[in-house]
């Protein structure tokens, strides 16, 4: 039989001794990431190589700090890199649905734009300033004059010759017409007209229709001269507003020579300002036609010649870092913004808003993966940008639309970013078998792990830690027996006693909380005391149903013995993960074996409640007992088993070793006893295979244990590999330490048989029997007499069949 544990081997204490301080005010604040320097090797690797798809998946557990590790390196690296360039857009003249990106040195997109704004308001007032002035007007009156009196000219003279003629031009409706006229000089009315005789009638038809050609060609020389008046004074007005326009036009251009891109703007600008000078010339309000409604002024628009400014780098320093929180495609591409106006959406450049992506660009973007992929449209388009290396601002819902509607398609903008997704390792395995592209762009693969190892250094940054935990949070500072207490906390989540626990955001919780009870409790020090009170506390808030279901058990609504001996009975552990909290539960597995050759069948497969994992143990065991009683003969037999009161499905193989207690209980008739729990898995050797959870396991068995009263017969029988797993409660540990509790580590199934039944198990000998007075003995035994038996029925049907044939024959 194997030795039970001692009470060193369950729980792996942290010496106070260790550490060279006497509370942690001493130490120093630190920013360190502890335990990941396969992570951080990564990260520096694809941080400083600028290449084409290296960009970096962070994955790792939650808790592990993997945005805080990245923030911090970031603003290390990044605050001695260069800050990129402005980036703004502006009205394209040429083909205005494609507004111009324009770039220009960190801080002076703003400049640009205050000093376009200074423009306009300046030509507001020094282009109407000319228009009001004397020269102007008088170099207009000039040209109006000279025209009036060459018009004058032209009407006097045909004027004269027709009232020579006996005719006036009289203006009409239809224009200006030839019009015959009496002595007196009043119109010949078309009664008068038709009294007189042909002749009269003919000759007057005649003069009249030269004099009214003459007409229509001074008419017509009339408006050739108006329009050449109006291109003098366009060219007129031209030639003024250049005098204010030029000046100004030339000093921004001589600002801006080094940009090619604005010089060509600005050159396009001045000629549209000379298109359109009405624009910016004085307006009389109009009268409204009704007295009670308020005439609606047209307000010439000058958005044209705004600057939108999209990226402002005027007070930052080093290369930007930006974390979206929400990556939607909206928030990393940016916007494109509308206003209604008389119940329709317009929009212009003006109104083109900035995404993640143009704010980091020259620098860096982290995004939490999950989330992008959450968004649709929102992890394809960032694909493409870093495909493409460029920003283009797109109507997603476009391609929807039943019907096309004209937008703006803002030109896109070069992108130069390293990308830092944030991830858990299952997603990062998914994009990576089943996404082509996501290989080819996030080739760096930076892994933080939930575990390191348990040195006196990562001890002492543990320490550092708590020291720059409470730093930051104005919390108590931690004696030594504190810091001791955390450690052995980190050794208890990692599950293992050389082993600390890196999901640092489990560990800052427990200071914090016992932070507050050292408060409550009116110290000025944290201590061991106050982190057992935090984690007791912890524990209490999220196990009610831990408690509820120990009152089952008490109650017998959950049967589970922890007294007597049962043949075919065991009680087994398993661990129920609720989320925030684990803990473990025993159940009773239960084996009945009868003549038949079915082999072991699993009740929770035949009902569908068995995973693949725990069918696989099962076949394990069919085979464990074939190769150990059926070595020299063949053997049949038939055995049911299952968990009782399990309504839930069956996964793992933590059981294995104890179905096979009840089956080998059941075949020897053999009683096992019931105040002694175990897990373990096995494999087809017959050797014991490390679980998971085991310190759960105990713990749950023990507290059942504990509510029926310790009489020093309980126990747990647990894998020998598990033993540096053990992190046991201190109620557990006491009770060891007093006798009232016992744990059983085993390496071979013969050893926890022995627990079980206080009989030895039993060698082979080399004939292939065994000892009598063993187990192994007995259940040899039964199966030869259930094999025999069932060839003695067999042979039985078959004779009476024979007898059957030769009657009938």
């Amino acid at each position: 039989m194997p030795k039970p544990l001692g009470i060193d081997e369950l729980y792996e204490c942290c010496d106070p001794q260790i550490f060279p301080f006497e509370s942690t005010d001493e130490l120093p604040e630190t920013y360190e990431t502890i335990g990941q320097e396969r992570a951080l090797s990564a990260i520096d690797f694809g941080l400083n190589l600028d290449s084409k798809g290296f960009n970096i998946y962070i994955l790792g557990e939650s808790g592990t700090g993997k945005l805080t590790t990245i923030r911090t390196l970031l603003e290390k690296k990044a605050a001695d890199e260069p800050v990129p360039q402005d980036w703004c857009y502006v009205y394209n003249f040429k083909d205005p649905d494609i507004p111009l990106a324009v770039s220009l040195e960190p801080g002076s997109a703003m400049t640009f734009h205050k000093d376009m704004e200074e423009l306009i308001k300046i030509l507001k007032v020094e282009i109407p300033k000319i228009f009001e002035s004397k020269e102007y007007e008088k170099q207009k009156n000039v040209i109006l004059e000279e025209f009036q009196k060459k018009q004058k000219e032209l009407f006097s003279d045909l004027e004269e010759e027709a009232t020579a003629k006996g005719f006036s031009i009289r203006k009409t409706v239809s224009g200006l017409l030839i019009v015959p006229v009496k002595k007196s000089g009043e119109p010949l009315t078309e009664e008068e007209y038709a009294l007189l005789d042909e002749e009269k009638k003919s000759k007057i038809d005649e003069i009249g229709k030269v004099l009214q050609e003459k007409l229509n060609d001074i008419a017509r020389e009339v408006r050739e001269g108006e329009k050449k008046v109006k291109d003098i004074l366009s060219k007129l007005e031209r030639e003024a507003a250049l005098t204010a326009v030029g000046q100004f036009m030339e000093e921004m251009k001589s600002k801006y020579k080094d940009h090619e891109k604005i010089v060509s703007y600005l050159n396009e600008v001045t000629e549209d300002i000379l298109e359109h000078l009405d624009d910016f010339k004085v307006h009389e309000e109009q009268a409204p036609q009704l007295p009670f409604m308020k005439g609606q002024k047209a307000e010439p628009t000058f958005t044209r010649y705004m600057v939108n400014v999209l990226v402002n780098h005027k007070d930052s320093k080093g290369a930007p870092i930006v974390y979206e929180s929400n990556p939607t495609y909206l928030n990393l591409f940016g916007r494109l913004e509308h206003r209604f106006q008389y119940g329709v959406a317009v929009t212009d450049f003006s109104m083109i808003k900035s995404g993640s992506l143009h704010r980091a660009n020259g620098g860096y973007l982290i995004v939490d993966a999950l989330d992008l992929l959450r968004n649709i449209f929102s992890y394809e388009a960032l694909k493409r940008a870093i495909r493409n290396r460029e920003i283009k601002l797109e109507d997603i819902w476009e391609q929807y639309r039943l019907v096309s509607t004209s937008t703006l398609r803002p030109e896109a903008l070069p992108l130069n970013v390293k990308v830092i997704l944030l991830g858990n390792p299952h997603l990062y395995y998914l994009l990576y078998n089943l996404d082509e592209e996501y290989r080819e762009l996030f080739k760096v693969k930076s892994d933080f792990d939930v575990r390191m190892p348990k040195n006196n250094e990562t001890m002492q940054k543990y320490a550092s830690f708590i020291a720059s935990r409470c730093k930051q949070g104005e919390y108590l500072p931690f004696d030594k027996s504190g810091v001791a207490k955390i450690v052995e906390y980190g050794s208890r989540l990692a599950e293992h006693q050389g082993k600390l626990s890196s999901k640092f955001s489990e560990i800052a919780d427990v200071i914090t909380e016992s932070n507050y009870w050292a408060k409550k409790a009116g110290n000025t020090l944290v201590k061991n005391e106050h982190v057992e009170k935090a984690l007791q506390e912890k524990i209490y808030r999220t196990n009610r149903i831990e408690e509820r279901l120990q009152e089952l058990m008490m109650e017998g609504t959950l049967i589970v013995d922890s007294t007597g001996d049962k043949v075919g009975q065991v009680n087994g552990l398993a661990v129920l993960d609720m989320g925030d909290y684990r803990f473990g539960k025993p159940s009773r597995i239960t084996a009945r074996t009868y003549a038949g050759k079915s082999g072991v069948i699993n009740i929770e497969r035949e009902t569908k409640m068995s995973g693949k994992i725990h069918e696989k143990a099962i076949l394990i065991i069919t085979h464990y007992i074939g190769s150990t009683y059926a070595q020299k003969k063949p053997i049949s037999f038939s055995a049911s088993i299952t968990f009782e009161q399990l309504y839930d499905m069956v996964e793992g193989d933590s059981a294995s070793c104890a179905e096979l207690y009840v089956i080998l209980s059941s075949l020897a008739g053999i009683p096992l006893k019931q105040n002694i729990a175990l897990t373990g898995s096995m494999d087809q050797n017959g050797d014991v295979q490390p679980i998971g959870g085991v310190n759960e396991k105990i713990e749950g068995f023990f507290d059942l244990c504990k509510l029926r009263g310790l009489d020093g017969t309980q126990g747990v029988i647990i894998p020998r590999k598990n033993v540096h797993n053990l992190m046991i409660k201190k109620d557990v540990v006491d009770a060891v330490k007093d006798g009232t509790f016992t744990i059983y580590p085993i390496e071979r199934v013969e050893e926890g048989i022995e627990i079980l039944t206080g009989m030895p198990a039993g060698e082979r000998r080399e004939d292939g029997t065994y000892p009598e007075g063993t187990v192994h003995y007995l259940v040899s035994q039964r199966l030869t007499e259930i094999t025999r038996s069932f060839k003695e029925k067999k042979d039985k049907e078959k004779e009476e069949e024979n007898d059957k044939e030769e009657n009938n024959s």
